[in-house]
């Protein structure tokens, strides 16, 4: 259970630090079956497995050239990823952060970075790629499967974005994959885009809120960074299609109705 204290940090800035949450032989197994799907031996396949710095990326062939593996819904192919989704402490929190009795899988993902040629990620936020559903009330736990550290790629937040809409379309790198307001005019008064790193310990959970500004720098160093970030839907989350998105394909209700169904498993479920 989060503390109050906890809480209020997240209604603040949109981004928190959890605790350790996953032991050595649980990342192991996650490791495992990652290895499996990226080498393409695993009996079933993810919805995207790309990578996302090639603009056609197929299959899993490294190169010299910047490289951020993408691997959405490990939990299809992978009975430890889908155990993982429903970890008790992970959906609890989550469920406080939400304010919600249910929760549901909207998809997953794995982003590896490899050692020396791991790229950046782009500044954004997630809900605006998402926009198929509304509202833009989810919130993400990102777990680390190695410490991710400045150096090899960690996430960067900017505290308190989560508070000033859809501004997508205003979001831009700087050189030194710093976050950058296009049209200042339009963010809130007394709104300020300040980049903290948001640094993970092996097996810890990080979790941020769907429209919180947050990107990563390259992975310089020799280690890998690989994580799994699981996206949860709270019980009230529609089918609102505007746009595209890969899920789409899988979605079985109609527009304007909770999104449920099997491809979008219920993972956690209190008495109201």
């Amino acid at each position: 259970m989060l503390t109050k204290q906890q809480l209020e940090t997240f209604e603040k800035n949109g981004f928190l630090k959890g605790d350790v949450v996953l032991r050595d032989e649980e990342v192991d197994e996650l490791r495992k079956d990652l290895d499996r799907v990226m080498e393409g031996k695993s009996v079933k396949k993810p919805v995207l497995n790309r990578n996302m710095l090639e603009e056609h990326g197929h299959g899993m062939a490294m190169t010299k050239r910047p490289t951020v593996i993408q691997i959405v819904n490990m939990w299809m192919t992978s009975d430890a990823y889908l155990r993982h989704a429903a970890n008790p402490t992970i959906c609890e929190e989550v469920a406080q952060l939400c304010r919600t009795t249910a929760l549901r899988i909207w998809h997953d993902q794995v982003q590896y970075k490899p050692p020396l040629i791991g790229g950046p990620g782009n500044w954004h936020q997630d809900h605006p790629a998402w926009p198929i559903i509304q509202p833009a009330d989810l919130v993400s736990a990102w777990v680390a499967l190695d410490d991710a550290t400045v150096e090899n790629g960690c996430m960067w937040m900017v505290p308190g974005s989560h508070k000033w809409g859809n501004q997508s379309q205003y979001i831009s790198d700087t050189n030194d994959f710093k976050a950058m307001h296009n049209d200042p005019t339009q963010l809130p008064d007394g709104a300020k885009v300040e980049c903290v790193p948001f640094e993970i310990k092996k097996g810890q959970v990080g979790y941020h809120h769907c429209l919180t500004w947050h990107g990563s720098g390259p992975n310089r160093s020799q280690r890998k960074r690989r994580a799994i970030a699981v996206h949860y839907m709270p019980e009230h989350i529609r089918f609102e299609p505007s746009g595209h998105h890969p899920m789409e394909d899988y979605i079985m209700v109609p527009a304007g109705e909770r999104l449920t169904g099997e491809s979008f498993p219920l993972v956690y479920e209190r008495d109201k």
